[in-house]
């Protein structure tokens, strides 16, 4: 049984590095396309703002795939978080929103990232538990233990 679900885990991991590498694929393409467009973009960027607000809609979506990408190759909820908070700032940003939804958003953030702190606090201080633990004379590190 653990031969089975090993194999299936082999088989998952395998699975995301192919979809992280069509993924690859695609950030390639659209940063051609966007160097490819950004020769044409500048000039229409004086005369109409709505092309600046579809340049920064393609700019935010490459760095979503990005760190898309980096949460397929380092699945950690850090990387998700940080997935997250993009989403938030993008759909903010590039948006059509009102102030009550902007305030949503900000709101969003804040706690993602409070959420990121925490996340971060709380790895530290198992980290800093488990060395201490590790530097107790025997019979306390065995009473830590079965605490």
């Amino acid at each position: 049984m653990k031969k089975i679900v090993k194999g299936l885990q082999q088989i998952c991991r395998i699975l995301e590095l192919v979809v992280a590498v069509f993924v690859l694929i695609g950030i390639l393409a659209a940063i051609i396309s966007l160097l490819k467009d950004n020769l044409s973009i500048f000039g229409e960027l004086l005369e109409d703002m709505t092309t600046f607000r579809h340049y920064l809609e393609k700019i935010f979506v490459l760095v979503i795939g990005i760190e898309f990408l980096e949460m397929l190759c380092h699945p950690t909820s850090d990387n998700v978080v940080q997935v997250l908070i993009f989403l938030v700032a993008r759909h903010m940003i590039v948006g059509e929103t009102t102030p009550f939804e902007d305030f949503i958003s900000v709101l969003s953030i804040a706690v993602l990232f409070v959420l990121r702190k925490y996340m971060h606090t709380g790895d530290k201080g198992k980290k800093a538990k488990h060395k201490a633990a590790a530097e107790l004379p025997g019979a306390a590190q065995k009473l830590h233990e079965k605490i």
